[in-house]
């Protein structure tokens, strides 16, 4: 008998990039497919996970606009968005920007001279 109170794993549900990318398996994903676009069973044979468990990454990735897919034939094959992609890149110049913004202030804070 399966329970009714079981909670869907928070994991498969994300919409935020930076939450994709905290899986090493989405990780290693993003990894293959910035070599060449691929299809499901492609990126199963690199990776030690089952072919049901890719799909379900790249469900995730897709949601967070990092991966789009195209049918080609009866599979699909899956590549980087370069939109997606771009957007992350665009959020991580921000902050690195006002990393090294905030380090140059504190920088050149005048500082008190001891006697």
């Amino acid at each position: 008998m399966v329970s009714r109170s079981v909670p869907f794993v928070a994991t498969y549900r994300t919409a935020d990039g930076w939450d994709a990318l905290g899986d090493p398996t989405r990780r290693a994903i993003v990894a293959c497919l910035a070599e060449r676009p691929r299809a499901v069973g492609e990126l199963a044979d690199e990776l030690p996970v089952s072919r049901p468990a890719v799909s379900q990454h790249l469900k995730v990735l897709k949601e967070a606009g990092l991966v789009t897919d195209q049918a080609a034939g009866t599979r699909r094959v899956y590549r980087l968005n370069p939109a997606g992609v771009a957007a992350l890149r665009d959020q991580l110049e921000t902050f690195w920007h006002r990393a090294l913004n905030s380090y140059q202030d504190v920088v050149e804070e005048p500082t008190e001279e001891t006697p």
